[in-house]
């Protein structure tokens, strides 16, 4: 797996995009990061990808990193997102196409899947709102909500970005190595470096957190709904961190009855940002999965999981 990482603009959707690649051929992994992350987020599985003979796609998605920021709520809106995503499909001219996503990106990849508007060969997600959550609006508990509070604090205006930027971004730097972490010793000064710089990009706080506001006080997620989640034909590998204290494990919930062809493995000891604090496990994962092969892990949570 020594292939170089290199990166590139690639023009999309109207958009230009700084995309992060590695490999060749006419085979397509695009990679979809969340927040607050840029597709540096995937460099430990991009050189592997490519020694599965991949042409791996990583790129900054729109008001993220060195990629175009529109300004607007509006143009964060889910099907922008999803456009975005089918225009670097496109854009690639590949024969087949793979996706890996995790977080916001899961929101886009399972609605490409679902809606079926670009051909995918298969999916792979990690840790994000998922289909089962989706279907069950009304069904959302007391302690639903006090997991997902800062995104009810994203809706407010300008008080986001300004407590995140505060104290040299300290929010930012953080998250990677707080609670949201299973493993922050996986997390190098460089790495929390790069991430802190790329959202301090002229409006990229905005643009990240306007993700949150789409979808959300913009009505993105109803919309989602009133269209509908057809059964996914698409064959899925779903790997979940266990100790993410926002979507935690039952976020998986109803998934197999969505994807006709799942493939679902926990990680205790894992957090949120699964692909980079278990890049090893994650990598054998997918050589595993992409072959054909049995997947290790485990398909239940862990007896010792702390629960809800």
């Amino acid at each position: 797996m020594n292939a170089e990482i290199r990166t590139e603009r690639v023009r999309a959707n109207g958009l230009d995009f700084h995309v992060n690649t590695c490999g060749e051929g006419d085979r397509l992994a695009l990679c979809l990061h969340g927040f607050p992350e840029i597709g540096y987020s995937w460099r430990h599985q991009l050189p592997l990808l490519a020694s599965l003979g991949y042409r791996a796609w990583a790129p900054d998605l729109r008001g993220y990193g060195e990629s175009d920021k529109p300004k607007g709520v509006k143009n964060y809106a889910v099907e922008h997102l999803v456009e975005d995503a089918a225009a670097l499909i496109d854009a690639s001219g590949a024969k087949e196409t793979i996706v890996l996503a995790h977080d916001w990106g899961v929101m886009i990849a399972l609605q490409l899947a679902s809606h079926q508007v670009r051909p995918l060969e298969r999916i792979v997600i990690f840790n994000g709102a998922t289909m089962g959550a989706w279907q069950r609006p009304g069904r959302m508990r007391l302690r639903d909500l006090k997991r997902s509070f800062y995104a009810l604090f994203f809706q407010l205006p300008f008080l986001p970005e300004r407590a995140l930027a505060a104290r040299d971004f300290a929010a930012i730097r953080t998250t990677f190595r707080g609670p949201m972490s299973g493993r922050p010793d996986r997390f190098t000064k460089e790495d929390i470096r790069i991430f802190k710089e790329a959202m301090a990009r002229p409006g990229a706080l905005m643009g990240g957190i306007n993700y949150y506001r789409a979808q959300i006080g913009r009505g993105g997620f109803k919309r989602m709904a009133a269209r509908g989640f057809p059964v996914i034909e698409t064959p899925m590998l779903m790997i979940w961190g266990e100790d993410d204290p926002v979507l935690i494990p039952s976020t998986t919930d109803g998934a197999s009855d969505s994807v006709k062809d799942l493939t679902l493995r926990f990680l205790p000891g894992v957090g949120h940002w699964v692909p980079q604090e278990a890049a090893e496990e994650v990598n054998e994962m997918l050589t595993a999965w992409l072959a054909g092969k049995p997947v290790p892990g485990s398909e239940t949570v862990s007896p010792g999981y702390a629960g809800e």
